[in-house]
């Protein structure tokens, strides 16, 4: 076996290993340093094995453990899942890196290394939701996933993250549950539990027409209960409260990245266990576009009406949320390829977007407000240029990663002629709406300067964060298509 094979569970168990060591680890600053420092190695690593696997053009499996199927355990690696591991670990690094200041200032120094503990179990869980071939293991990462995101949004110890951290714990639990029905209803009627043998014993009951009516029954059940956990509509009333009210790392990384490790493993069940003829024969697909449809435009009213900015963005992830269903809602491989490449824009865009208005509140005594943040970018430039480039980012605006997402949609829907006119229709409306709300925000932070306004503390990580996060939303806007590429080819290879 090459070496670079094992690069993947490598990444997995030094962040799961650096998790239990940070809690017994004494030092605030040499907590975070050293999660840091983990994130950026694993997405080294990460970057590495995907080098290797697009070469090679190949996918396998690696068996943990002794035990061979169907009593072992297995994760599975491809060009999908090592692009998707890449930028989930850098945009982890990013974000504790953006969020520095705040995160230092919010987190009770005594209890900095349990946080660290939880942004690692998370980068763990996410990588672990891309990789695995198991479809109880994706249960136990879900679980700690939740817990771990709980956390995040309760580390700022407030009256406001407790409420929201309570919300969010029971809707995840219902989501939870419902993911978890489905597969003892699954182990029930297969036997199995790994992947490749769920792919053969449903396409045999499909072939005989035995058990359809539990199969679109724990199909159903799948698909509602990863939905309540990333959000889709209507099931995202936990999202603004919890977005809205965390730190901003945590905001960054719930929004950019923990829905996201759901919405994968909800592709990743689509795609490698029922496929997607399944999925179009019990009529899912019709409902996941219809929710998704109903997402992105009520998430970009709702946002609308918002006048605290991390409520907006996180009321816009809503929406944004909304175009990876109604991609996966298209029940047809061009549509599953651009929501994933809506997850890798948003996973850049939102997390940036974070931490330029962290940085431009820093300037305003930490109100987020937008009325309080107007003419805040002149006091912090960079910030202001970044949530621009976000903002036109979210808007479809050329030469950045919304733009090219949005042109993939559109490519997308002309393989499925019932939902061409509805698709580019909802597509250009969702823009304007879009814009309703951004531009309007980015004129108000560069109107003129505030009087009460002070500048802000030179930050250099957060400076560095936000020109990477910038230049990875620029990457995905002007290379969109051999990124397309990529993920095309891993979606074969699953």
């Amino acid at each position: 076996m090459p070496f670079a094979w094992n690069l993947p569970y490598l990444s997995v168990f030094l962040t799961m290993i650096t998790a239990i060591l940070l809690s017994v680890i004494p030092g605030a600053k040499r907590a975070y340093w050293i999660t840091v420092g983990v994130s950026a190695a694993v997405a080294v690593m990460s970057l590495c094995f995907l080098a290797f696997i697009v070469k090679a053009d190949t996918a396998y499996a690696f068996t943990m453990g002794k035990f061979p199927a169907p009593f072992g355990n297995e994760i599975r690696f491809g060009p999908l899942q090592g692009l998707l591991a890449s930028v989930f670990a850098a945009v982890m690094c990013l974000s504790l890196l953006g969020g520095r200041e705040e995160l230092f200032e919010d987190v009770d120094p005594k209890k900095m290394g349990l946080a660290c503990v939880m942004f690692n179990m998370v980068l763990a869980s996410l990588l672990v939701l891309s990789y695995t071939n198991d479809a109880f293991t994706a249960y136990v990462f879900i679980e700690i996933s939740t817990i771990a995101a709980c956390a995040l949004v309760m580390i700022k110890d407030s009256g406001p993250t407790l409420v929201a951290t309570i919300r969010y714990l029971f809707m995840s639990l219902l989501g939870s549950g419902l993911f978890l029905f489905s597969v003892i209803l699954l182990y029930a009627i297969t036997g199995h539990l790994l992947m490749p043998q769920l792919h053969d014993s449903v396409s045999m009951l499909m072939a005989e027409g035995s058990y359809t009516k539990v199969l679109a029954l724990l199909l159903g059940m799948m698909t509602a209960g990863l939905g309540v956990k990333s959000a889709m509509f209507p099931f995202h009333r936990w999202l603004p409260d919890a977005h809205g009210t965390a730190t901003t790392t945590s905001s960054a990384v719930l929004s950019g990245l923990v829905v996201k490790g759901y919405a994968v493993l909800l592709i990743t069940m689509y795609c490698r266990v029922f496929t997607l003829e399944t999925v179009r024969a019990f009529h899912i697909h019709d409902a996941v576009f219809a929710l998704g449809f109903c997402g992105m435009i009520l998430g970009s009213v709702m946002a609308m009406r918002e006048t605290h900015a991390k409520r907006m963005l996180a009321y816009s992830s809503v929406a944004q949320l909304g175009y990876v269903f109604m991609g996966l809602g298209l029940g047809t491989e061009a549509g599953v390829a651009a929501a994933v490449f809506q997850i890798l824009a948003h996973a850049f865009t939102k997390p940036l977007l974070f931490v330029s208005v962290g940085r431009l509140a820093s300037t305003m005594h930490h109100d987020k407000q937008l009325r309080a943040l107007r003419g805040s970018a002149w006091n912090t430039p960079l910030a202001g240029f970044g949530f621009g480039i976000g903002a036109l980012s979210m808007v479809g605006i050329p030469l950045f990663g919304g733009f090219a997402a949005k042109v993939n949609f559109s490519t997308a829907s002309i393989f499925s002629d019932s939902k061409i006119a509805l698709t580019l229709f909802v597509l250009a409306l969702s823009s304007v709406l879009n814009a309703l709300y951004y531009i309007p925000a980015l004129i108000n932070l560069w109107s003129e300067k505030n009087p009460d306004a002070t500048r802000a503390k030179k930050d250099t990580t957060a400076t560095a964060a936000i020109i990477l996060l910038a230049l990875g939303v620029l990457f995905l806007g002007v290379c969109f298509t051999p990124v397309m590429n990529l993920i095309v080819r891993g979606l074969a290879l699953m």
